[in-house]
């Protein structure tokens, strides 16, 4: 599991249990977040939009106010700011959905998107651009790390690895420090996050057809079991 460390363990306590007794389970988090020691004006502000349960929790490190509403994409960030206290609409599975839902329905503003250092889709200059005034505003660092010694030695065994990518610079660093001969059975949640990972010699890449956790479940349930009547034996995650 490439997450960091609790978002993974979220993601495998939802997988069947059949799938968790089949497979031993390897945490190497090969991305790190740290909220930044900034502060976030909200004078004036008509409402927030998280687009990861990341900046939701950052938020909520820093100290900000829950008395707006939160626009979000896809159901963990929407669960995350709900349950932070946010008065959290999901507005789409993607960052386009939710750019295309702002602009129909024009929410009161401002808005500010709290995101990452790192990040795409361009939301708050392109809603700009359109007429409906976003800021935007880095809350947390995405910090790449490399795979712990753990995992190394699985990539160098001979035991088929699934591994599923969450994100487009997960898996550009995955591709990057990947250097073993384990059969790869991967998983990528979009195709913006597939893409990184076609220099690597896999066994078979699945992505899915709609970014949710629940999607991604499903495929890391079927590589498991292809990957183990292939292989014929044990498999790692």
């Amino acid at each position: 599991m490439t997450r960091p460390r609790a978002a993974s363990e979220r993601f495998v306590a939802q997988l069947p249990t059949r799938i968790r007794s089949q497979v031993e389970v390897i945490y190497s988090p090969i991305l790190e977040i740290k909220p930044l020691p900034i502060s976030v004006d909200t004078n004036g502000l008509r409402g927030l939009i998280f687009t990861s349960a990341n900046g939701v929790n950052a938020a909520v490190s820093l100290g900000l106010a829950r008395d707006m509403p939160a626009f979000c994409v896809g159901p963990a960030t929407t669960g995350t700011a709900k349950d932070a206290g946010w008065d959290a609409q999901m507005v789409g599975a993607t960052a386009e959905e939710l750019v295309a839902y702002l602009l129909k329905h024009r929410p009161e503003s401002p808005l500010l998107h709290l995101r990452g250092e790192h990040s795409r889709g361009n939301i708050a200059h392109r809603l700009t651009e359109s007429g409906l005034t976003v800021r935007e505003q880095p809350v947390y660092q995405q910090r790449l790390l490399p795979l712990t010694p753990e995992a190394a030695a699985v990539a160098d065994a001979d035991i088929p690895v699934v591994a599923p990518l969450f994100s487009p610079r997960t898996a550009r660093q995955f591709a990057d420090i990947w250097t073993g001969s384990a059969p790869l059975w991967l998983a990528a949640i979009s195709q913006a996050t597939a893409d990184p990972l076609y220099s690597l010699d896999y066994a078979h890449l699945k992505i899915v057809n709609e970014p949710t956790p629940k999607k991604m479940q499903k495929a890391v349930k079927k590589l498991v079991k292809h990957a183990m009547r292939v292989e014929g034996s044990g498999t790692t995650d």
